[in-house]
């Protein structure tokens, strides 16, 4: 069956099994070429595989070997290299940051503001840890800002536009800020009025004036990156951001506040289509304002009529997660979990086993990270690093205890890092072919490992590379793999949620097998190869990211998590008119409009040609790899309870994962007490639990409509699948899309993050 997934359709690119690879891979990971052309799958295969190959110095055996799997789908690089990898922009170093998914920054500056745009603006998903040991440092509000705008956006003419900011200061307390038409210019100019509030040379009210004069219109190619410009936001920046600096004038920026400057940077570039944004904010356990930064979010007013808190609305833009410090107690564990299931906010963070596995170098047996945790949750950390290690000096100490920060999704662990990540496609591996997944975990390792290269100009994310240099080789479909390997009789098992009954430990026991397997592949690859390369070794290696993208690309569930149905629609989100669309409707796809077209009495629009419209979405009948399976049918996953999905979870996270799980644990109304106690023990007893999302499960699906994911019965499966086939007017999509393929992409790759909870409806409070 699983030789059967690599028979590859007429388009000759990726497996039949995965019908919407081709929607989502055009869309999403095509560049164009000097013709404007997009790239084939081969092209972007050649492209990203010779730039791993050129950075990474690699063999014309390993060469031959990434080769192999890439263009197998076996084993992928990031969806960031699969975007820049081997482009000339990427070998800048002013660029290097683009080739990473995973960063994370401590707030500890004006700088790590600018930096964390920038970040941004290059595609890279951005954490952020806003405790008082950092926000600290920031200098108090002294200056009151007046921001005038002045200057029409796109005016000067494309020969006469400054590249970088340029900041001039006219009068005493007048500054004029002349907005620099590239990357550099926006951060600067973003970073300088940040910057103007604090500035001790001003005795009155700043007046700073923006001149936009230079920055090109909306519409224009970004030629290095990719994607067009549209600086849509962009003027709205400077004055929101000035309203909150300006309402803290004599003290500090608390955490909400420094939450929201990041994030009005965020709306900025979302609107501006250079990314889908993704953010991860970390505060501390006991900082109230920022534990209910999102409460009341949405306001309902007499009528009955939701709107959402102007002030607060780009707070949106990011997950926000508690860190502990010590051990959170039962009812914490449960009132947090009370608070993910109905608002989508509240996660915990057990900072000690973060700390504990990103020390692991210096933890190496089980006994002496039990003691380290036991001294972490009583506040002894420092002093039990120093009594053991008296040689580590002071800053070297100070980034191993901060090693908690985590990246949008929370699957990677570390202080002002970037990690890259590889990903390999379990669903496209026989069970039984050893020789197979050590290729393919090898091959993952090796494009990882080639970005160690790199050597950062910023001197906090150099300094953490030399010291604590982290890669990530995740892998999606593992369930389907081991629906292959074990069979239905694994499915009922689960369906019983995964008792501890003699068969039960036989397939706990062979599930770990597998996942000890692969993690020692994947180290011993990635340390081979740093000692080849007189690189320093990264002490952790392995992880599991959400892949709700890439997963698309073969039909596999994405990372450890099962699929949301044997069969289902996928839809995929469009602008309207796009020519992958309308490739779409040439192959048979219908479209619908999306959650946000409505008409003048908020009913949701049913016409995607209607003037009304605006964004698309394209329906995809999709079944999983084993759907046809002798008794598969019978077994409901969406009955799989929160307890079953934590134990899979926690599998992995203790078997395979050395940085975190990246997990989204859907749970009921009556699961609330239930899911909140065992993360509780979890914690409690050292089981390797760091943190995890949380998502509330409703039996009734149609509360929301044209969901990402609408599970279907094989009878309207198999009637959608027969009216995509009448329909189809060509059986090569590529040759469907050069049809319509004129003028930019809007997309700029892939978002730093995209698991499924980023794509569901954002829930208004009961």
């Amino acid at each position: 069956m699983v030789r059967e997934l690599e028979r590859k359709s007429q388009s000759a690119e990726f497996p039949v099994t995965a019908p919407a690879a081709n929607p989502v891979f055009f869309r999403t990971y095509s560049r164009r070429n000097d013709l404007g052309m997009r790239e084939s799958w081969n092209k972007v295969c050649e492209r990203t595989i010779n730039g791993l190959v050129e950075l990474g110095k690699l063999t014309p055996q390993e060469a031959e070997l990434l080769t192999k799997m890439e263009r197998s789908i076996k084993a992928l690089p990031s969806g960031r290299w699969l975007w820049v990898g081997g482009t000339d922009w990427i070998k800048k170093p002013t660029n290097f940051s683009g080739g990473y998914n995973c960063t994370s920054t401590n707030l500890e500056d004006w700088k790590a503001f600018g930096l964390m745009m920038d970040l941004a603006m290059m595609g890279c998903g951005t954490g952020a840890i806003l405790e008082a040991k950092y926000i600290s440092k920031l200098p108090p509000i002294r200056n009151k800002l007046s921001v005038i705008l002045q200057g029409e956006i796109g005016k000067t003419n494309l020969e006469r536009r400054r590249e970088e900011t340029e900041v001039v200061q006219i009068e005493a307390n007048q500054v004029t800020i002349y907005v620099g038409d590239s990357r550099q210019g926006w951060v600067k100019s973003y970073q300088t009025l940040l910057e103007l509030s604090t500035d001790e040379r001003f005795t009155d009210e700043v007046k700073v004036i923006v001149d936009l004069s230079d920055v090109r219109k909306a519409g224009e190619t970004l030629k290095g990156f990719g994607g067009v410009a549209n600086p849509v936001k962009l003027p709205e920046l400077y004055t929101k951001c000035a309203s909150i600096l300006n309402k803290a004038i004599g003290r500090q920026l608390n955490s909400v506040e420094c939450c929201l400057l990041i994030d009005q940077a965020a709306v900025c570039i979302v609107a501006g289509n250079i990314r889908r944004s993704a953010g991860m904010r970390q505060g501390a356990s006991d900082d109230t304002l920022f534990a209910d930064a999102k409460a009341n979010l949405w306001q309902q007013d007499a009528e009955g009529n939701w709107r959402i808190d102007p002030e607060r609305d780009a707070l949106r833009m990011a997950n926000h997660t508690r860190v502990f410090h010590r051990k959170p107690t039962l009812s914490e564990c449960i009132d947090a979990v009370r608070k993910q299931y109905y608002s989508g906010e509240g996660a915990i963070q057990w900072a000690g086993e973060a700390v504990a596995r990103s020390n692991c170098d210096l933890l190496s047996t089980k006994e002496l990270k039990i003691d380290f945790l036991k001294a972490y949750s009583q506040g002894q950390a420092k002093q039990w690093l120093q009594e053991r290690h008296p040689n580590i000096d002071d800053n070297e100490l100070e980034h191993r205890l901060g090693r908690f920060g985590l990246n949008p999704c929370g699957e990677i662990i570390g202080s002002n890092f970037f990690c890259n990540l590889a990903e390999v496609h379990l669903n496209l591996l026989d069970p039984d072919n050893y020789k197979e997944q050590e290729e393919a975990f090898t091959a993952a390792a090796l494009s990882v490992a080639a970005l160690l290269h790199h050597k950062f100009l910023e001197p906090r994310y150099q300094y953490s590379r030399t010291l604590d240099p982290i890669v990530g080789v995740s892998f999606t479909g593992l369930f389907d793999f081991f629906v292959h390997a074990f069979g239905v009789d694994w499915l009922r098992w689960w369906e019983q949620g995964r008792p501890e009954t003699p068969q039960g430990v036989i397939f706990k026991a062979k599930e770990q097998e597998y996942l000890n397997h692969w993690k020692n592949i994947v180290h011993k690859a990635v340390w081979e190869y740093c000692d080849r390369h007189g690189l320093k070794r990264p002490n952790r290696c392995t992880t599991v990211q959400p892949s709700g993208t890439k997963s698309l690309l073969t039909g596999a569930s994405p990372g450890w998590h099962p699929p949301k149905a044997q069969r289902f629609i996928r839809r995929i989100t469009c602008r309207k008119n796009d020519p992958v669309a309308l490739a779409c409707l040439d192959y048979g796809y219908p479209i619908v409009p999306s959650q946000s077209d409505k008409d003048e009495n908020g009913n949701l629009l049913n016409d995607p040609f209607d003037p009304r419209c605006t964004e698309w979405l394209v329906e995809i009948p999709v079944a999983v790899s084993w759907a046809d399976i002798p008794g598969a049918d019978k077994i409901d996953i969406s009955k799989f309870n929160a307890l079953a999905q934590t134990d899979f979870y926690m599998q992995v996270q203790k078997s395979y994962v050395t940085h975190n799980t990246s997990a989204t644990i859907e749970l009921r109304e009556n699961e609330i007490e239930i899911l909140g106690t065992r993360i509780y023990e979890a914690i409690r007893d050292d089981e390797g639990y760091i943190s995890a999302a949380l998502l509330a499960r409703f039996d009734d699906l149609q509360t929301f409509p044209r969901l990402p994911f609408e599970p279907i019965s094989k009878e309207k499966y198999e009637q959608l699948s027969q009216e995509v086939e009448r329909r189809r007017n060509t059986d090569d999509f590529y040759d469907a899309l050069r049809k319509y393929d004129f003028g930019e992409m809007s997309e700029a790759g892939p978002a730093g993050c995209d698991s499924d909870k980023c794509m569901m409806p954002e829930q208004s409070p009961n």
